[in-house]
């Protein structure tokens, strides 16, 4: 009885999940995920994207080119550039700009937010979709701007 009382609450939890996991419709011990991996041979240990499901993960996105190499311009041309290296990554997983549900924004200098903002209500479809930015210490490539997504299929 005292291995019962012990184990219960683990045993129980596990359950629970498993059902929650059914009543969600999905079997996450038969699921296999799809790996995004348009960055291939730059030497980069994660994807640019998982799917999971119906979502995407979509891995931070610097306003690079099809080279690695930041875009000239400023903040204004980064985030641009990352923007597309997005959609670049939902068209290649089957998902679109209206896929996107969450959007998070790390931004060199707090001061470009208004600049960054510009355009990326200029290419972002309405409805748009929520949103955090925040001023990173710093980025990789001194880049300006990086930006991560999770997009939903319905």
């Amino acid at each position: 009885m005292k291995t019962l009382r012990r184990h219960f609450p683990v045993t129980l939890t596990a359950l629970l999940v498993f059902a929650m996991t059914l009543a969600a419709g999905t079997n996450c011990y038969a699921e296999k995920h799809k790996y995004i991996n348009l960055s291939v041979g730059k030497g980069l240990p994660f994807s640019d994207g998982v799917v999971a499901g119906k979502t995407l993960f979509v891995a931070g996105q610097e306003g690079a080119d099809e080279k690695g190499k930041l875009v000239a311009g400023g903040i204004a041309a980064e985030t641009k550039a990352a923007l597309e290296n997005i959609q670049k990554v939902l068209k290649s997983a089957g998902f679109e700009m209206f896929d996107i549900v969450s959007v998070t924004v790390y931004l060199a200098d707090i001061q470009e937010f208004g600049d960054m903002n510009k355009v990326y209500k200029e290419n972002m479809p309405d409805p748009k979709p929520a949103r955090a930015t925040i001023q990173a210490a710093a980025l990789v490539n001194n880049a300006r701007i990086e930006i991560a997504v999770i997009a939903v299929k319905q």
